[in-house]
């Protein structure tokens, strides 16, 4: 009976897959509630509570962005080109759940991740500091890496001044900021658009408003470290004008790494490295 409901609103396959992803799901909440939930149009990550990230499991609940396997693509290969060598300072916007700065710190040796995450949301700001709890990586002063969510809003002009704990030059700064234009975001579906936050999916008219303030953000003398690393994820068909913004404003060519079906889908520019007299 709860297949067969599953399948009428799912299809046979999906159905089949997300019924025994239930089974096993560690969570209190009785089967045919998770069924119900489920043939509602709620996503199956808030109804099993957590999202697998790389190695990683990440505790959900809504309304906060659920991570999506082309940010895992990138934050994995984001590691693998980092290769540290002392402790890097990891600044991420707009962090959600945690997810890309966790996973930095898992992928990375001990005792060379330093990572803060801003979001403007409490909601997420709350949901990453279990994160980094369950996982392992909330204990300052330890030899491990570490990750420390801080609520506050990058939009702000005075950012981070005043924030305790957002301490510049950074070494890596990370976003998948909210990038959906208004157009796209009246055909998102109702799975998206009724349960996830759209302060955390639309990015303006044009989608464009959060990577104008990350370049100017980049743009501040003493924002970031020589040789910094940055890497933001984009949406489809923005690729090339984020690009155009980080050179206009903060003077940094980039180039573009596809995810796994061959997207444009992040965009990455290193700060010139410091001169050698």
């Amino acid at each position: 009976m709860f297949l067969a409901r599953l399948s009428a609103r799912l299809g046979k396959r999906q159905a089949a897959l997300e019924y025994q992803w239930m089974k096993r799901a560690s969570s209190p909440v009785p089967l045919d509630q998770m069924v119900a939930r489920r043939v509602a149009g709620e996503p199956l990550q808030y109804i099993l509570e957590e999202q697998p990230f790389g190695p990683l499991s990440i505790k959900l609940r809504p309304p906060v962005l659920i991570p999506r396997p082309e940010t895992e693509h990138w934050t994995i290969r984001l590691a693998e080109l980092l290769r540290p060598t002392r402790t890097l300072s990891v600044l991420d916007l707009g962090t959600g759940t945690g997810c890309i700065p966790l996973l930095l710190c898992h992928l990375l040796p001990a005792g060379t991740v330093r990572a803060c995450g801003i979001d403007v949301s409490l909601d997420a700001v709350n949901l990453a500091a279990e994160n980094a709890a369950l996982c392992g990586f909330s204990f300052p002063g330890t030899s491990r890496n570490t990750f420390r969510p801080i609520q506050a809003s990058f939009l702000d002009p005075l950012f981070p001044h005043k924030i305790l704990d957002v301490n510049p030059p950074f070494d890596v700064l990370t976003s998948n900021p909210p990038y959906i234009s208004w157009s796209e975001y009246l055909e998102l579906s109702p799975e998206v658009t009724q349960y996830e936050d759209p302060k955390a999916l639309f990015g303006g008219p044009d989608g464009l408003d959060f990577y104008h303030a990350i370049a100017s953000l980049v743009a501040r003398k003493g924002f970031l470290n020589p040789g910094a690393v940055v890497a933001v994820e984009v949406g489809d068909g923005q690729a090339e004008d984020v690009q155009d913004i980080f050179h206009c404003t903060a003077h940094l060519n980039s180039e573009l790494w596809l995810d796994p079906w061959n997207k444009k889908r992040t965009v990455v520019a290193r700060t010139p490295a410091r001169s050698r007299s």
